[in-house]
């Protein structure tokens, strides 16, 4: 199974600051890939991978997405888990979660704004 490096969670015990290695499923791996690669290149845009609160589980990880923007910031945080799809369409980020029946949370990731739609209805062509 392969694994993430991720920050590690910040709890009232002592804790060593050092990234943690969490086992995740491959395609966690692919998408946590594809949400760097988007952001990068982004000034404003941040990616943080940091450990569950269930310490020592496989696919423990939270993502979170920052945007900062003048006087303006915008975050999203979601398990990694609940992650179905991250696509990348240039200027655009697409990440969908929790897909049932054709209906799913969506959020869209823009260089200057994010949407989220948390009932977004899927069509296939």
């Amino acid at each position: 199974m392969p694994t993430l490096e991720v920050q590690p969670r910040k709890t009232p015990e002592e804790r060593s600051d050092t990234p943690v290695e969490v086992e995740v499923d491959e395609v966690l791996t692919a998408h946590a890939e594809v949400m760097e690669e988007w952001i990068t290149p982004r000034q404003n845009w941040d990616l943080t991978l940091q450990e569950g609160h269930d310490f020592g589980r496989a696919n423990n990880v939270e993502a979170r997405l920052l945007l900062v923007g003048g006087e303006q910031t915008s975050s999203l945080v979601f398990r990694l888990e609940q992650l179905d799809a991250a696509q990348d369409f240039g200027e655009e980020l697409v990440l969908r979660l929790e897909e049932r029946d054709g209906i799913a949370k969506t959020a869209r990731l823009t260089a200057n704004g994010l949407d989220v739609e948390l009932h977004h209805i899927l069509t296939y062509t």
